[in-house]
């Protein structure tokens, strides 16, 4: 008779890379180094900046033409306490910056979302049970639109997030180590999600074949008989 394993090759590189791109999807989404400064520029005005988060060393407010405000140190984006930052808000999150935390938003959620179901695709499922093969077609499935929207959001900052008119000294700006992670989360939840559909269509067929086993096996049994 076939015997059925809980889980195939495939399955299992689909739990590793998953803890990949589970890890770097959540780093790059809660650090503040999407673009960063030069370092061995000393008066740069600009620090380091994440999705949510704005680092500066000595940034003018915009709308004051007298340039007597200026913006230093460490703020949430949305700091309702630092007097004159919600007048900047528009300037420090345009509409492509609203677009990148969307995007990348949804991947986060897609990640959680999907640990749960692959936690239970690990610890609890098996190939005996009935929605075996659906459950691991969902991770494979989820962890694919989760790609797709981390994909989307770092490909809308790499297109907008270094350009003139937006952080100053835009020259002498490049995209940082957590930028970098968001671009390896969004690539392994794509070849997650890939490595969960082959495993999905492998454990159809163990199950067809499983079955037809036993069907040969019991025919056999009772011609004996």
């Amino acid at each position: 008779m076939v015997t059925m394993k809980r889980r195939t090759l495939a399955g299992c590189c689909g739990v590793g890379v998953f803890v990949i791109a589970l890890v770097t999807v959540c780093v790059a989404f809660a650090t503040p180094s999407w673009l960063v400064s030069d370092y061995r520029i000393t008066g740069a005005k600009l620090d380091r900046l994440g999705l949510w988060t704005h680092c500066f060393r000595s940034l003018p407010d915009v709308n004051d033409d007298y340039q007597r405000r200026f913006f230093v140190g460490c703020r949430w984006v949305y700091d309702p306490f630092t007097k004159g930052y919600d007048e900047i808000r528009g300037f420090l999150i345009p509409g492509f910056m609203i677009a990148t935390q969307f995007f990348y938003t949804l991947c986060l959620i897609g990640m959680v979302v999907s640990l749960c179901l692959v936690l239970l695709f690990f610890l609890c499922a098996g190939p005996d049970q009935k929605h075996f093969v659906l459950l691991i077609k969902l991770i494979g499935y989820i962890l694919l639109a989760t790609g797709i929207c981390g994909s989307i959001g770092v490909i809308v900052f790499a297109c907008f997030g270094n350009k003139d008119k937006w952080m100053p000294e835009h020259a002498n700006n490049f995209f940082g180590w957590s930028f970098g992670l968001g671009v390896v989360g969004a690539v392994t939840s794509i070849i997650s999600a890939c490595l969960f559909l082959t495993e999905a269509t492998v454990q159809a067929k163990k199950q067809k074949q499983f079955k037809e086993s036993q069907t040969r096996f019991e025919l056999e049994r009772d011609t004996k008989a």
